[in-house]
């Protein structure tokens, strides 16, 4: 089984990501990501493509602290 490697969010350069790679960064199960989502009432908002959620890398920076 080949274990998964992110790129570091002080590194990532793309403007979103998906649910999987969002709750990788924060800690949270992808199903807690996807209840922010559908509820309205987590911390971070995601923006919708196509009917994927996709949450911005600079949302996820501010609440984690990180520097951009």
């Amino acid at each position: 089984m080949e274990k998964t490697i992110y790129t570091p969010l002080a590194q990532e350069t793309r403007l979103t990501l998906p649910t999987v790679e969002a709750g990788f960064h924060l800690n949270r199960a992808q199903q807690t990501m996807r209840l922010w989502a559908m509820r309205e009432n987590g911390p971070l908002r995601p923006i919708r493509v196509n009917g994927r959620l996709a949450w911005k890398v600079a949302d996820i920076k501010a609440v984690l602290g990180v520097a951009t």
